[in-house]
């Protein structure tokens, strides 16, 4: 079936009724709002009644992540707008050891109980879900808490694979397509020598493709549609677009009036506006 095709048939389906759950919704409204002791008692509670359940420590895998990029800075826009700030370690602050240990903790137990499934049905659209975001936290951390940046792109091979099977058994997970947009979108950026070493399949390097899968994240996806509006947020600013990136500013803190950074980027980058930087 032609790409266009397949893209439009995906547009048509519904949200599958697996993936809404209240308690992983109220969760992550929680950590949008970065209230993360809030958001890892949900989770506690939900993995304590479903144990087995590799969502329950995925998503407070991801409490920790958030957490990271909040202290150190991470998730304010002048930190994505040049690449250097990304890849020097010169100046940066150490992971909290703490949160370290609690992250991995959770997210190997994650990636095992996600495995333990597949290994038994391999379709099972749930498992590699969790495993999905799970490998995509992991990369995250690996990249920008860590500074390793080149071990990172391993494990975004890996969560890419994975977004890519999940959407062939089941193509309204739009959530995974935040993966495979993002992936898409990096490989683009990635330096011309870089890209050379590292072989993604399936993709191009295409950046305004990567681009339009993070729109369809932000119209279609659930738990990581927020998620989708941040990073383009951030690219609309790497890409001189303020006012673009204004108006997604001002619908996240709408959405989540609690969270400050989003309010001090918003206020930051009306600024800038004002001012014609």
């Amino acid at each position: 079936m032609p790409k266009l095709l397949l893209l439009l048939f995906a547009l048509s389906l519904p949200a599958s009724a697996d993936i809404v759950n209240p308690v992983f919704d109220q969760a992550f409204h929680e950590l949008y709002s970065f209230n993360f002791p809030a958001a890892q008692a949900i989770m506690d509670r939900y993995i304590a009644g479903k144990p087995d359940d590799p969502m329950g420590y995925t998503i407070k895998a991801a409490t920790y992540v958030y957490a990271e990029f909040d202290r150190m800075g991470i998730l304010e826009t002048e930190f994505f707008e040049s690449d250097k700030s990304i890849s020097d370690s010169r100046h940066k602050l150490k992971p909290d050891l703490k949160m370290h240990d609690e992250f991995y903790a959770n997210i190997n137990k994650a990636q095992a109980l996600s495995q333990a499934t597949l290994d038994k049905n391999p379709n099972d659209p749930t498992a590699r879900f969790a495993l999905c975001l799970a490998l995509g936290e992991l990369g995250d951390y690996v990249a920008l808490v860590e500074k390793r940046q080149l071990a990172s792109l391993s494990i975004t091979k890996r969560a890419y694979r994975e977004a890519k099977s999940l959407l062939a058994i089941d193509g309204s997970y739009y959530d995974a397509y935040l993966t495979t947009g993002f992936t898409e979108y990096l490989v683009g950026s990635l330096p011309g020598v870089v890209r050379w070493f590292v072989k993604f399949d399936d993709v191009e390097g295409d950046k305004a493709k990567g681009f339009r899968t993070l729109e369809l994240v932000s119209s279609k996806g659930h738990y990581l549609k927020a998620l989708a509006r941040i990073l383009m947020a951030t690219g609309y600013l790497r890409e001189k677009k303020p006012l673009e990136a204004q108006k997604l500013l001002r619908d996240l803190t709408q959405e989540f009036p609690a969270n400050p950074l989003l309010k001090r980027e918003y206020e930051k980058i009306s600024v800038r506006i004002q001012r014609g930087s």
